[in-house]
C-alpha cells in the first residue's frame, strides 16, 4: 500500500503503524521517474508501507493522477489536506466553486498563453505557478489585452509564520521580482457574483451555441447565419485556454460563440459602427471580447498569436488577411465567402501555410408560417465556408 499524505491533514508519516520503511516528499508537484521506481520496488517487496508526502490536496494537481497512473487506485490511500486553490479564495472571501483553475506549471510550450487566455475570458481564475507562468509573466500579458483585471499573489500558502497575499495590478505585477509564489488568483471585479453553478468542473459549457441570428441584434445581413456559424464552431472547436480572432463581420457572433464555450476571443473590425455593436453583443451575452477597431492584415500584428481564426470579411484584402492570419494561427482557419471565385485564393493561400484545406457551399431554406397559419421554406443565402487545419 502506498500512502499519500497532504499537507494539514493531521498526520505524519512517522505516526502510522509499522513505522514506514520509505517516505518521499514531493518537491513541487511531480514526482521524478527514479522515485517512482524507488516506490513501485518497495511497495513490490510488501512488508512496511511506503508513504509520499505532498502539498495541500495530492489529487487536486497534485501526485496522486501520476501514482494513480502507475500503480492503479487500489494501491493508494490518499489523506488529502486543504486544497491551495481553497485556501486561497478563503483567504478572500470568496466562493470558488465558479472558479476556473489554470495550470501553468505543466512543462508545455503555449503554457503562459494559456493562462492568459483563461485570465482573458473568465471573470475569476486561480493560476497555479510554474517557470516562465508568474505574476510578472501574467501582468505584462494581461496589461493592454483586458481592461480590468486584478492579481492576488500568494506566496508561502499555509505556513503559518510566512504565508502573505497582496492585490495588484497588472501593471505593478509585471515590473517586481517575486519569489515564493504558490498561487495567483485573477479577478476582474467589474463583473458582479453570479449564482452557484448547478455543475462545476469539465462539464460546464453553455446549454446550446449556433444562437439565433436575432440574438445578435443585426438586421442588415451583417450576422453569420446560424447555420453556417454552427459548422465553423466545430470546425474552430474553441475551449478554455485558446484564444480566438474574428475578423470583419461587423456584430462579432462568431467570437461571442467563441466566449461562450471558454475560450479567449478578440473581434477586429474596421467600422466604429461595428465596434460598438461587438461590445452590445459582448454585454448582452455576459462574456468579454475584447474589439479591436482597425483594417486587417494591418492591425493583426498586435494581436497575440492565436489557436483559431474565423474570417467573415475582406474584400480586396481577403487572401492578404488569410495569410496573415494562417501565418499564425496554430490549429485551425475558417473563413466565409459569398462567391465561387474566392474559395480558390482563400484555398491556396491556406495551403501555401501548411493547412489541409477543406470546403462546403451551405444552402439552407428556413421554415416560416404563412398568414393563414400553415407553413413554408424560405431561401436563405448561400455562404461558402473554407477552413483549414493541421
Amino acid at each position: 500500500m502506498i500512502t499519500v499524505i497532504g499537507s494539514g491533514a493531521g498526520a505524519d508519516a512517522g505516526s502510522w503503524a509499522g513505522e514506514p520503511a520509505l517516505v518521499v516528499d514531493v518537491r513541487g508537484d511531480e514526482l521524478t521517474t527514479g522515485e517512482l521506481d524507488l516506490i513501485g520496488k518497495h511497495a513490490a517487496e510488501g512488508g512496511t508501507r511506503a508513504v509520499v508526502r505532498a502539498l495541500g490536496d495530492p489529487g487536486f494537481f497534485g501526485v496522486v493522477r501520476t501514482l494513480e497512473r502507475r500503480f492503479g487506485s487500489r494501491a493508494l490511500d490518499v489523506r488529502p489536506g486543504p486544497a491551495a486553490v481553497g485556501v486561497a479564495f478563503a483567504r478572500l472571501g470568496l466562493a470558488w466553486d465558479d472558479a476556473v483553475v489554470a495550470d501553468g506549471s505543466e512543462l508545455h510550450e503555449n503554457a503562459l498563453d494559456r493562462a492568459v487566455n483563461v485570465c482573458r475570458a473568465h471573470p475569476k481564475v486561480a493560476v497555479l505557478p510554474g517557470p516562465g507562468v508568474g505574476p510578472a509573466e501574467l501582468g505584462a500579458e494581461l496589461l493592454h489585452r483586458v481592461t480590468s483585471r486584478t492579481l492576488v499573489v500568494f506566496s508561502a500558502l499555509g505556513d503559518p509564520f510566512r504565508e502573505r497575499f497582496e492585490r495588484v495590478e497588472p501593471a505593478e505585477a509585471m515590473c517586481r521580482t517575486w519569489d515564493g509564489v504558490s498561487l495567483v488568483v485573477c479577478l476582474d471585479e467589474s463583473r458582479a457574483e453570479g449564482t452557484a453553478p448547478a455543475v462545476t468542473g469539465p462539464l460546464r459549457g453553455p446549454g446550446r451555441w449556433a444562437l439565433p441570428d436575432r440574438e445578435f441584434g443585426a438586421t442588415d445581413g451583417s450576422v453569420l447565419p446560424y447555420e453556417a456559424r454552427a459548422l465553423a464552431l466545430a470546425r474552430l472547436g474553441p475551449r478554455a485556454g485558446d484564444l480566438v480572432w474574428e475578423i470583419g463581420t461587423g456584430c462579432g457572433a462568431v467570437a461571442v460563440e467563441c466566449a461562450r464555450l471558454g475560450a479567449a476571443a478578440v473581434a477586429v473590425e474596421k467600422t466604429a459602427a461595428g465596434v460598438e455593436r461587438i461590445r452590445a453583443n459582448t454585454a448582452a451575452h455576459g462574456v468579454e471580447v475584447r474589439a479591436v477597431h482597425g483594417v486587417a492584415p494591418t492591425v493583426l500584428s498586435h494581436l497575440a498569436d492565436p489557436d483559431g481564426v474565423f474570417v467573415g470579411g475582406g474584400g480586396r484584402e481577403l487572401k492578404a488577411i488569410v495569410l496573415a492570419a494562417a501565418r499564425r494561427a496554430r490549429r485551425a482557419v475558417v473563413v466565409a465567402v459569398t462567391a465561387l471565385e474566392q474559395v480558390t485564393p482563400v484555398r491556396s493561400a491556406l495551403e501555401s501555410c501548411g493547412f489541409a484545406a477543406e470546403g462546403v457551399l451551405l444552402q439552407s431554406q428556413r421554415l416560416f408560417t404563412l398568414p393563414d397559419g400553415s407553413s413554408s421554406m424560405a431561401p436563405a443565402a448561400p455562404v461558402f465556408l473554407v477552413w483549414g487545419t493541421r
